[in-house]
């Protein structure tokens, strides 16, 4: 069987990607209420013509936490199929994943403070 190019490859990669994407969106629901938030964070940006720094940030935020959410997705899942019984190892691991997520998301929450506060008041 001929090997595939590597373009061949990486489209299919992205693919994969864009499957794994649209899984976690449809499925989850945490990404469900983060995705609603970045929209309306995303609004808010146009409603008061943040500057391109403040929509660097902003993205880099929301990404930030979207892509660690899925991650943390990730680890549940394949945990739960290792050891699907209660195991306090298997817990510690979930739980320092869930953490992982609430670091990022408190930094994500004080970008948007630090953006907007101002501009609201």
């Amino acid at each position: 069987m001929p090997k595939e190019s590597f373009f061949k490859n990486r489209i299919k990669s992205v693919g994969f990607a864009f499957k794994g994407m649209f899984l976690l969106l449809r499925t989850e629901a945490s990404i469900k209420v983060q995705f609603v938030i970045a929209l309306v964070t995303a609004a808010a940006g146009f409603y008061f013509e943040i500057s391109i720094t403040e929509w660097i940030l902003q993205c880099l935020a929301i990404g930030l936490v979207m892509g660690i959410e899925g991650m943390n997705t990730a680890v549940e899942k394949l945990s739960d199929f290792v050891q699907p019984e209660h195991d306090e190892k298997i817990g510690f691991i979930k739980d320092v994943s869930a953490g992982a997520v609430m670091i990022v998301s408190i930094l994500a929450s004080i970008i948007g403070l630090l953006i907007y506060i101002p501009k609201i008041f």
